[in-house]
């Protein structure tokens, strides 16, 4: 990889320089404005709606309402400075001729190309900031501006002279839209706690995704939310609406102008896909630090946020104040990372911060994070998370990187195995897949029984059937989920899979591939974009999110099984691409925790009572939903070790905080 390197490297200095001669001739650039969107037709205009969300902006409030023959139309924004933004870049912003109002929440990451395109075509711009910018591409493409954005973003247009609505969001929903429609009128904002004081609004739990989370701790894998009244406006999809001709209580629709897309198997080297992914990465990382203020990552001593750290640091500037890296670490459990994250910070010269969470921080944290969420969680990994971003907050560190998407792109979760068995079966592979069961049962402690157990779910039937009772491997009791009034509510009879496939057009997946598809589309990365953003602003931070640029998504979509798991590896690509950047004890490591906490271990431990305590206000809030005997049944085997323990008692637990917090009925 040496002569990679240094190819790679004199061409992102190239353009580093290319960037910073074209800065210095701009004024100063105004970056950034993470924030929170309102927008209402119909209802009563009221601004307590984006005061809700003050948090996701502190630092500045802005508020305007039109007319339509809809009803008032009325836009909000809440602002959070990055930089010191003078009034001009206040929001509802309105472009030069007065037509246009927009609000906006994100970041275009290529607004000064974009910006001087425009230029030329003959606009002009008071401020230079990305929200103008995004302003007057809107005025000039429509809705293929879109095609043209690089970035993250939630944003709403108002043609106040045609009286139109477009609201729209980026391809891989880092930037939430939830909304809620009903006759009395139509709402978008930016977090659900935005809406539940609507007219009408009910906070009635939506069973079929209470059956979802329960079972399986998914959430955002369709529209619908655990909210009755409440949607999101999925990823890669807009809204146009029409005020002359729409109202209120009339059906929806929205065009999807971008997906991921489908698998290719493109045919190149290791080489050739390692030097292409690199210089896909680093560019992303170059853009994802245009700020300026001071910028951190999220650092938990696993590949991918260590490859963030040390691209970080190779673009870096060698004068400028070290890049902190925050990391959260559990000494003496076999979560922690610690070794991890000292190689890496030795390596990369950075400022490592640490922060150890007691046991008790879960139930003191939770009803916070729960406001924070709007939704329950499905483990208290993302405890975590919350206060790595509480103490960048308390550093005065406003940008995060973070290393969300990667395990989706190049199938670094262990249910990847699967779709990577079935192939090395159906092209008689045995010797390979024999060096994988191998691999993964010395790398990753998977038994050859549990492995077994994968590949014959593979088989076709009746193979599957028969063999399966040889090697079947105990199974968690869901009892407690088997009442009357929660089978009477699951949508389908169908896996959560089969749901999602359905519902997005893309079929069950029979590759790795497609496989990874789905990931990143529904079942998993939105999911954890939600944590990651409700998280972050709950502490004014705004998280970034590198490996989610879509040109680095489209090339990896489009990557060969080859790429990603070879034997016992996962992620080949990217190892082989940040091999000369990486420590070795990092690039060579194949297990995965992530930003884990110690849960099974507390439970049965230190919050036992607490657990139990969590179980019981459960069963007191909703005992139509769960059967009481077999739920405290199931509480006492987990907690004894008599059934293998998974995070589906935090989701009962959970369950109760949220509805409580949240006042939600039945």
């Amino acid at each position: 990889m040496g002569d990679l390197s240094s190819r790679h490297e004199l061409t992102l200095f190239q353009t580093w320089i290319s960037t910073a001669n074209l800065l210095a001739r701009l004024p100063q650039p105004e970056l950034i404005q993470m924030c929170g969107i309102f927008l209402s037709v119909g209802f009563p205009p009221d601004a307590a709606h984006i005061d809700a969300v003050a948090h996701r902006g502190p630092d500045g409030r802005g508020w305007r309402v039109f007319d339509s023959p809809a009803g008032p139309v009325a836009l909000g924004h809440r602002r959070l400075a990055i930089i010191d933004l003078d009034d001009r870049a206040l929001q509802p912003m309105r472009s030069d001729d007065g037509r246009y109002w927009l609000v906006f929440n994100g970041e275009i990451y290529n607004f000064i190309e974009l910006r001087d395109e425009l230029k030329s075509l003959g606009y002009s711009f008071s401020t230079s900031s990305d929200s103008e910018v995004l302003l007057n591409a809107y005025r000039h493409w429509g809705s293929a501006s879109l095609d043209r954005l690089i970035g993250m973003y939630a944003f709403v247009v108002w043609d106040d002279q045609q009286k139109q609505l477009f609201i729209a969001r980026d391809r891989l929903g880092i930037k939430p839209v939830v909304y809620h429609a009903s006759e009395k009128g139509f709402a978008v904002g930016s977090e659900i706690k935005q809406l539940i004081n609507l007219p009408g609004f009910s906070r009635r739990i939506n069973l079929d995704r209470a059956h979802n989370f329960l079972s399986n701790g998914i959430t955002d894998h369709l529209a619908t939310t655990l909210f009755q009244d409440a949607c999101n406006l999925g990823p890669g999809r807009y809204l146009k609406l029409d005020l002359n001709a729409w109202r209120p209580g009339r059906p929806l629709t929205a065009t999807e102008y971008w997906r991921p897309p489908a698998p290719e198997n493109c045919r190149i080297s290791e080489e050739e896909a390692a030097e292409t992914f690199r210089g896909l990465f680093m560019e992303s990382i170059r853009l994802h630090m245009r700020a300026d203020v001071r910028v951190g990552s999220c650092l938990s001593g696993g590949l991918d946020s260590s490859s963030i750290v040390m691209a970080q640091t190779r673009l870096w500037p060698a004068d400028a104040e070290p890049l902190s890296a925050i990391s959260a670490v559990f000494p003496d459990s076999s979560v922690d990372e610690s070794r991890f994250i000292d190689a890496v910070v030795q390596k990369a010269g950075v400022r490592s911060k640490r922060l150890t969470l007691d046991p008790h921080d879960v139930f003191n944290d939770s009803a916070a994070i729960v406001r924070a969420q709007d939704e329950p969680y499905g483990s208290t990994s993302i405890h975590a998370q919350y206060r790595v971003f509480a103490r960048a907050r308390d550093l005065g560190i406003k940008v995060m990187l973070d290393g969300q998407g990667a395990d989706e792109l190049l199938g670094g979760y262990h249910g990847c195995f699967h779709y990577h068995y079935a192939r090395l079966i159906r092209e008689a592979r045995l010797g390979e897949l024999l060096e994988t069961l191998n691999e993964r049962k010395l790398w990753h402690g998977i038994g050859y029984r549990e492995q077994l157990a994968t590949i014959i779910n593979r088989l076709p039937f009746p193979l599957g059937l028969l063999a399966s009772r040889k090697v079947a491997t105990p199974k968690t009791p869901s009892a407690w989920m088997n009442t009357v009034l929660m089978q009477s509510h699951r949508p389908h009879e169908g896996s959560i899979i089969g749901q999602v496939a359905a519902a997005e057009g893309l079929g069950i997946p029979r590759s790795l591939g497609s496989y990874c598809r789905l990931l990143t589309r529904a079942t998993s990365l939105p999911l954890l974009l939600r944590y990651e953003d409700r998280n972050s602003m709950a502490h004014s931070i705004e998280a970034r999110v590198p490996f989610l640029d879509h040109r680095l998504v489209e090339f990896a979509m489009r990557l060969g099984n080859q790429h990603k798991i070879v034997g016992g590896d996962t992620k080949r690509v990217l190892r082989r691409s940040m091999s000369d950047l990486l420590p070795p004890a990092v690039l060579n490591r194949r297990d995965k925790i992530g930003f884990a906490t110690p849960e099974e271990a507390w439970f049965k431990g230190p919050l036992r009572k607490k657990v139990e305590a969590g179980v019981e206000e459960t069963l007191a809030l909703y005992p139509g939903l769960l059967d009481v005997a077999a739920t405290r049944d199931f509480t006492a085997q987990m907690l004894n070790g008599q059934i293998p323990y998974d995070s589906s008692l935090w989701r009962i637990v959970v369950f109760g905080i949220w509805g409580r917090e949240l006042g939600m009925s039945v």
